[in-house]
């Protein structure tokens, strides 16, 4: 789906006709976040692949699960101390311990280190040493790219949930479980804030892709999801309704009760996002916040 998105969108910063001011500037900046967090994803995995090369001890320490992530501070500050295999044998347990703090670490840094210091030591395949120090100016130049993409991920982020904390639909669309300031700014960088853009709930949810398609020839009936559809939107939604599913109870037993129907886990979210989207559309067209106890007052869900 984000594959799609970056190949056909050629008009990132293309803002609807209507808006306001704030809300075109809040869709500017949502979507140039987004594209970063695109080019991390990039450079993260040119990283893995490299490390993959001639350095899987790096991945063991850095790319486990609950551990510190290739694009962290973490691990670009330690590869970049120690870009071969070599350099990270020489690393001592209080040299890793200084690292990790001057990579913002605060705690459990002793336990850290040494976790870091008994992998970096451990038996690896090694390259030849020629081939080995020129992949090491490869990794740095590759950590060099990641430190700004990773601040461009940073700054955007940060510029694009101040404005739309500035916009008065900010208290809104928070409200509503699973959302925060980022997915909000990009909800509203896609919705916008022209309350005549859409007719009714049907139409906002037409346009974003999640109402479904029934196709009746006699007695036969094919139900099937949308194609044309705004993809950004769909982004975002995944975003939210995974949140929305862990911390909202209706969203919860809406999610399970469609999987119970024999829904895919992407239909289930489609049907809980299509909801949502209807109950955003009411609460933006009618100026009130999101209320669990009216949004899902049934307690067994009817099936679509």
């Amino acid at each position: 789906m984000l594959a799609n998105i970056l190949r056909t969108d050629r008009h990132a910063h293309r803002t609807l006709p209507g808006d306001s001011e704030q809300a075109r500037a809040v869709a500017v900046l949502a979507r140039a976040q987004q594209h970063a967090v695109w080019d991390r994803v990039q450079v993260h995995n040119q990283l893995r692949q490299l490390l993959g090369d001639f350095y899987p001890a790096a991945l063991a320490a850095f790319a486990g699960t609950g551990r510190a992530t290739l694009d962290s501070p973490a691990a670009r500050t330690i590869l970049t101390a120690a870009p071969t295999p070599q350099h990270a044998r020489a690393l001592t347990v209080e040299r890793l311990s200084a690292l990790l703090v001057q990579a913002g670490r605060q705690r459990g840094v002793d336990r850290e280190a040494r976790r870091l210091h008994a992998i970096l030591n451990a038996p690896q395949p090694r390259q030849a040493p020629l081939v080995e120090q020129a992949m090491a100016h490869h990794l740095l130049a590759v950590l060099r790219h990641l430190d700004v993409v990773c601040g461009n991920v940073e700054d955007l982020t940060q510029t694009a949930e101040a404005a739309f904390a500035a916009h008065p639909d900010a208290t809104i669309i928070t409200s509503f479980p699973g959302v925060g300031l980022l997915t909000g700014a990009r909800l509203l960088a896609e919705l916008g804030d022209d309350r005549a853009r859409f007719a009714d709930a049907k139409a906002l949810k037409a346009y974003a892709g999640t109402a479904p398609i029934t196709r009746a020839s006699g007695r036969r009936a094919l139900v099937s999801a949308r194609r044309a559809r705004n993809d950004w939107v769909v982004a975002a939604g995944y975003m939210w309704t995974v949140t929305a599913i862990r911390c909202s109870p209706g969203a919860r037993a809406q999610y399970d009760h469609r999987r119970a129907a024999g829904d895919s886990h992407s239909a289930a979210q489609r049907n809980l996002l299509n909801r949502l989207l209807g109950k955003l559309h009411h609460c933006l067209q009618s100026g009130v916040p999101y209320d669990e106890a009216q949004a899902f007052a049934t307690s067994q869900p009817t099936t679509a």
